[in-house]
């Protein structure tokens, strides 16, 4: 299901809902490449228009997280720089840390938001209660979320969910 700029009124009701949004890094808030140089460095290129939405939604009480198989200096200075706390790199079984965060935060499954792009992400999208895919996601993915962007990852993927979450919550009385 592509994004709308007009969700249906069972997404709207989903969205509503959401405390929290959890991101995989690879392949969401980047491209998918890895870059190395010659040092053997890895570098990321992230999207300034997903850093703004983060740092948006985290204004209004979103709490956002990112949880990925992969560890890596460039994810902890950005996930700093966007003011992110929870940050599970490294991790094999990301269902199992988005389960840490629901303990954390008493956070009950619909309120709950997980995008990702790849296999390995499907058990974390699967325990979510809206679950969301860039794009530019493998075709298994995309055909496991509730809501696909328009947007690729690493391209706004991010900042188009974490707007639909605004324009849902915007309406609803505070």
């Amino acid at each position: 299901m592509a994004s709308d700029p007009r969700p249906s009124n069972a997404l709207r009701a989903k969205l509503r809902l959401i405390r929290c949004v959890v991101m995989d890094v690879d392949g969401v808030l980047t491209d998918g490449r890895i870059i190395l140089d010659a040092r053997g460095e890895e570098l990321k290129f992230f999207d300034a228009h997903d850093g703004h939405g983060i740092v948006r939604a985290q204004g209004e009480g979103i709490r956002c997280a990112i949880i990925s198989g992969r560890s890596s200096p460039a994810v902890r200075k950005r996930a700093k720089e966007l003011g992110i706390r929870d940050l599970f790199l490294g991790v094999g079984d990301k269902e199992h840390a988005l389960r840490k965060l629901f303990a954390r935060y008493s956070l009950s499954t619909a309120e709950v938001c997980c995008i990702g792009d790849d296999e390995p992400d499907l058990p974390m999208l699967a325990a979510a209660g809206l679950s969301a895919a860039p794009s530019s996601a493998v075709a298994s993915v995309r055909l496991a979320v509730d809501l696909v962007t328009r947007a690729a990852g690493g391209r706004g993927a991010v900042r188009e969910l974490l707007d639909l979450i605004h324009g849902a919550q915007a309406r609803r009385p505070r």
